[in-house]
């Protein structure tokens, strides 16, 4: 268990800038915080101990903002940046070396049973707001745009952007022109409302003829 921690506040470390110290890690990083908490409850949880691994996962989530699931499956040096509105599903399952920022949402779409919630494989990062829904798999090495919805499995080192997520690079090459910009990220809804008003556009002309 001590090794864990140990491996959890060099993680941070290594991948949070803004991190100064080891104790302040200890008490005052909610991800780390959450993640402890955690580990607790999915081994009550194991042991079908329910009520006292709930207990223990909605005290988490007072505390941090983060709302883990006991029942999830969560593996080494998971690194949460700020974190608050994480949820993560009973489901779910994270590997190793995996970053996921504020707001985000490993959860289920309301229509599977069984596996609900996705699988994130190793060295996945996952940025602000993104959603990622059902028992999808997100590849090894990928990366997830802010503010993406990701209904589709994603393959390894992939970059996806967008409502709903599309790759638009795959092993360091594009796939698509669009560059990845978390900030100013394409609509395709948009894009498709913009494409049926040119359309009505052209028959009202042809109408009015």
């Amino acid at each position: 268990m001590f090794d864990l921690l140990k491996e959890d506040i060099k993680a941070i470390k290594d991948r949070d800038p803004a991190a100064k110290s080891t104790l302040e890690i200890l008490l005052l990083y909610p991800g780390l915080k959450a993640v402890r908490m955690h580990r607790r409850a999915h081994k009550h949880y194991l042991k079908g101990h329910s009520f006292r691994a709930r207990y223990i996962s909605q005290r988490a989530a007072k505390k941090t903002g983060i709302e883990i699931h006991p029942g999830a499956t969560i593996g080494r040096r998971l690194v949460i940046d700020h974190g608050t509105g994480i949820v993560i599903g009973e489901t779910a399952e994270i590997g190793d070396d995996v970053l996921i920022y504020q707001g985000v949402t490993l959860g289920g779409t309301g229509k599977d049973v069984g596996k609900r919630h996705p699988t994130v494989c190793n060295g996945v990062m996952i940025s602000a707001g993104s959603k990622v829904l059902g028992p999808i798999t997100i590849g090894e090495n990928s990366r997830v745009a802010a503010g993406a919805v990701v209904l589709k499995d994603v393959p390894p080192n992939s970059t996806v952007v967008g409502v709903p997520a599309r790759v638009v690079r795959q092993n360091g090459k594009k796939v698509e022109r669009a560059p990845l910009d978390q900030i100013h990220i394409s609509d395709p809804v948009q894009q498709e409302l913009d494409a049926l008003k040119k359309k009505l556009k052209s028959l009202e002309d042809k109408i009015k003829e």
